[in-house]
């Protein structure tokens, strides 16, 4: 997980250097990645493009079939709760989430948290305003396949 995270965030450095530079992504054919940043949690971590096992062991995975954050629509992130998600649910209304992506700075505020079901999928429904949902399993210290979904719903700052 952690040499994921390294090779990912070396990644992200130099789409951001591209970016800036007015180049787009970095020419490699990756997908552009996604810095995620939570202050009240500590949370800084790099967000794969798919959720995957796979993506899912080195950071966070940005739902593909989802908004991109900063873009209008439901911006879906999901991770795992044992590892970079294990304190979303400290998260309140009015909580800070910053999300760096091709050279851009978005700022949500948390809006709401819902416990649902697996199977209920109105959590990752497409919305009509730019919007961020973090998504992991519920309760965060169940030992086993976890019986429901923490989302937590934030809103795109003016």
């Amino acid at each position: 997980m952690y040499f994921g995270q390294q090779q990912m965030e070396t990644q992200w450095w130099k789409q951001q250097a591209d970016a800036s530079a007015g180049r787009g992504a970095s020419g490699t054919g990756d997908a552009t990645l996604t810095r995620l940043l939570i202050p009240k949690i500590s949370l800084d971590a790099i967000v794969a493009e798919g959720t995957s096992n796979k993506q899912l062991l080195e950071g966070p995975g940005h739902l593909e079939q989802t908004a991109l954050p900063g873009e209008p629509g439901n911006a879906v992130i999901a991770g795992h709760r044992d590892t970079f998600f294990h304190h979303i649910f400290e998260l309140n209304l009015g909580d800070e989430i910053v999300v760096e992506r091709n050279g851009h700075t978005f700022r949500y505020e948390v809006s709401g948290k819902k416990i649902v079901k697996p199977e209920d999928t109105r959590v990752i429904a497409p919305s009509r305003y730019a919007q961020l949902t973090l998504i992991t399993c519920y309760p965060t210290h169940y030992i086993g396949p976890a019986p429901e979904r923490l989302a937590v719903v934030a809103r795109l700052k003016p």
